[in-house]
């Protein structure tokens, strides 16, 4: 019996607030993005932006195999018009700019093979922690298709040189070459995958709530401003920082935590 692509969340009430964890399940097709799935993404990401206490997502692919395999060759092989070829990769860019405009950080939890749109996705995401076998790869040149929408983050991620070899060869590369260029931030063995995305987890919830979106929201803008304009945009968000107690709060804690550590 055949499964129907879906995705899957999962929420988890932890100390500091709940996390989510989203799931894009097409196991048996490297989790590939068709429109079903893509729609059914978007409405998950925009469900779960909505949630005002949510602190993180966790974003991964079903199975050990990949975390999204890319677009759906199937569906683009049947685009008959450059409009229906524009309402397609419109979707892509969806799914990636759901992740990009969720107020909470999202960690991409990479368990395999990340191709074109999933690495597009990938590079979506605040953090991203992946397993030592994963292979990555932008191969749309090799389908007659540029890489577009979101492959556009990818020069802030790992420069212009590595950007242009990427796209332009279409080939594939292995973990180990993604962290050296800077692509994701964390290669482990299997084992460790789901200790490492915790790790990171257990930090952001030992950060202020309202801190790290306003960090998330202001690192956002800093890619789309000229450096005098970032720098103002900094001051706004560290004055709106104090529009509630958390910062007070928090500092009070720490100056507690100095004064007991100190030896008497």
């Amino acid at each position: 019996m055949t499964r129907i692509p879906t995705v899957r969340v999962r929420k988890e009430s932890r100390a500091g607030g709940p996390v989510a964890f989203v799931t894009l399940d097409n196991a048996a097709r490297l989790n590939v993005m068709n429109t079903s799935l893509m729609e059914g993404f978007v409405e998950a990401m925009a469900m779960l932006s909505s949630q005002d206490d949510l602190r993180a997502v966790v974003l991964t692919g079903a199975g050990d195999r990949a975390f999204v395999g890319g677009a759906d060759v199937n569906e683009m092989a049947r685009i008959d018009s450059p409009a229906a070829a524009r309402a397609f990769i419109s979707r892509v860019h969806h799914c990636c700019a759901a992740v990009r405009a969720c107020p909470a950080p999202v960690i991409g939890r990479i368990n395999g093979w990340t191709l074109g749109a999933g690495l597009e996705l990938a590079a979506s995401c605040d953090l991203r922690v992946a397993v030592d076998t994963a292979r990555f790869g932008m191969p749309e040149v090799k389908l007659g298709i540029p890489s577009v929408v979101e492959a556009a983050v990818l020069p802030g991620l790992v420069g212009w040189g590595r950007t242009r070899e990427m796209l332009l060869l279409g080939e594939t590369f292995d973990a180990a070459a993604a962290l050296a260029m800077g692509l994701v931030d964390a290669v482990v063995p299997a084992a460790g995958l789901d200790q490492a995305v915790e790790n990171r987890l257990t930090a952001l919830l030992a950060a202020g709530h309202r801190a790290v979106r306003i960090q998330k929201a202001l690192i956002s803008r800093w890619e789309e401003l000229p450096l005098k304009d970032a720098i103002a945009a900094g001051v706004d968000a560290f004055a709106s920082a104090f529009e509630t107690d958390e910062p007070t709060e928090a500092m009070t804690a720490w100056q507690a935590g100095r004064t007991a550590a100190k030896p008497t």
